[in-house]
């Protein structure tokens, strides 16, 4: 298996799938989801192409168990970000532990892992069924997630992000709010007769700079405070005319229990604020795109499972944490499966310099290996 799994991944890194959302006229999906289920098939497994999204094609590999078991979902996306200065993005390249290529951290290793182990179970002959989702666009929108839920059910998932190796239960969400200031444009010798739009925002910024320290007042057990940035900022038509329209883009990062209608009435009410006693002035809001956080009771099954199988492939006790990042596991959980994060160690996610650990990639098989055992039994 160890050698399996490192062969795996080194294909999958060779073969292009930059998001076309996030990089107009790249590759995609296709020719990697076709690739899947062609390994697949090929090593007895079952292989479904879901596309909703022409295009966007998802894959759902099934281990086809003997009937009796519960049923354990692997989640990885096919896609990654684009390649930027990157020297040789799909050669793969081992250096000591180190393989490198763009997607091998995030999250090709992860999904090589998850197919290694659904092949395991296939062999095993378990009396539940290992699915594995390899998903489109997890990189942009999460079409792909979104389409697969439609066609799966599952007593647990496990989402193959790299983790280092510690069982993740919980993530921050985020939600983008798009700001638009109006004011009166005016001829730059005449002032007076204008309402400046950009020096209008100035207040705007300020109040959202204090509301990040605020946020900085409540913590998550697992993930610290929720936070907040200016992303970007827009505005103005030329040297010589007041300004009448600038636009702010925010993030807002999210706690679990906090939803976008706590966002936007903050923004509602801070807006109110800054531009109340200005004649002329108009600040409105819209969130432009908003992901759920995500948490895992330490109560559910699949947390306990993966944490013996750690226990018992690693022989150390499993870390229990958050993780910084958003990932696919919010869509999953909103659809009723608990769902925890489990991946190998490594570095470079969206960077010029990508790498994961091959010993790392080859213990996240064997744990999830050893977890479909303990929970498809």
């Amino acid at each position: 298996m160890d050698s399996d799994v490192v062969d795996l991944l080194a294909q999958l890194v060779a073969i292009d799938s930059v998001n076309p959302a996030l990089v107009p006229g790249a590759a995609g999906e296709s020719g990697i989801a076709a690739f899947v289920a062609s390994w697949a098939t090929g090593v007895g497994l079952t292989a479904k192409v879901v596309e909703e999204v022409p295009g966007r094609p998802s894959v759902i590999v099934g281990s086809g168990g003997t009937g009796g078991g519960r049923t354990l979902l692997l989640c990885g996306h096919l896609d990654t970000v684009g390649v930027g200065g990157m020297a040789a993005p799909l050669t793969p390249l081992i250096e000591g532990d180190r393989l490198y290529g763009r997607g091998a951290y995030d999250m090709k290793a992860g999904l090589a892992a998850a197919l290694i182990a659904c092949q395991e179970a296939h062999r095993a002959g378990l009396a539940g069924e290992v699915l594995v989702a390899a998903v489109a666009d997890e990189e942009h929108s999460s079409v792909g997630v979104q389409d697969v839920l439609r066609h799966v059910r599952a007593d647990a998932a496990i989402v193959t992000e790299p983790t280092e190796l510690t069982v993740a239960v919980a993530h921050k969400g985020f939600v983008w709010v798009e700001i638009e200031v109006t004011g009166r444009a005016a001829h730059g010798s005449r002032p007076h007769l204008g309402v400046d739009a950009i020096t209008g925002t100035g207040p705007i910024l300020m109040a959202l700079e204090q509301l990040g320290v605020r946020l900085q007042e409540v913590e998550h057990r697992l993930l610290g405070p929720g936070t907040l940035h200016a992303s970007l900022i827009a505005g103005g038509r030329e040297e010589s005319t007041v300004p009448d329209r600038c636009v702010l883009t925010f993030e807002r990062r999210t706690l679990p229990g906090e939803t976008v209608a706590d966002v936007e009435r903050d923004v509602t009410e801070l807006l109110a604020r800054c531009v109340a006693g200005v004649p002329g002035l108009r600040a409105t809001s819209r969130v432009t795109l908003a992901r759920e956080p995500f948490e895992t009771g330490a109560d559910q099954p699949i947390v306990a499972e993966v944490s013996a199988a750690v226990q018992d492939v690693l022989g150390r006790p499993a870390e229990v944490a958050g993780v910084s990042y958003w990932a696919d596991s919010a869509f999953i959980a909103a659809a009723g499966i608990p769902t925890v994060l489990f991946g190998p160690d490594g570095d470079g996610a969206h960077a010029e310099v990508e790498w994961v650990s091959v010993a790392g990639t080859v213990a996240c098989a064997r744990v999830l290996t050893a977890t479909a055992a303990r929970f498809c039994r």
